[in-house]
């Protein structure tokens, strides 16, 4: 899936949020977020860049994606929290207030 640099930066800022959220940071997120950067293509510089990114400008533009982008959306953010073994109610929580406001519909 491609994504427009904006989208990258919301994308990256949402998935480094969800992995932040739990105030350790483990090995696992750690290979996460390096094989997400090969595959996004972004480097540490991006990744700083989208910490400094407004929350409420990255769920704009998250708000603004197609279909097909939220739903790879979707599954980042569960792949981030998955990332460490340990899925933390801080991180589920959170993951369904990026949903609820960037529109992303969820099948339980």
């Amino acid at each position: 899936m491609e994504f427009n640099l904006m989208e990258k930066l919301a994308v990256i800022k949402a998935v480094d949020e969800v992995i932040q959220i739990d105030e350790t940071i483990r090995k696992g997120e750690v290979r996460f977020m390096e094989r997400l950067s090969k595959r996004l293509g972004f480097d540490s510089e991006l990744l700083a860049s989208a910490r400094e990114v407004e929350a409420a400008e990255a769920l704009a533009v998250l708000r603004a994606m197609p279909d097909a982008q939220k739903q790879t959306l979707a599954r980042l953010l569960n792949e981030a929290a998955n990332a460490d073994g340990d899925v933390d109610e801080r991180e589920i929580r959170f993951i369904y207030r990026i949903f609820s406001a960037a529109g992303i519909e969820v099948d339980i």
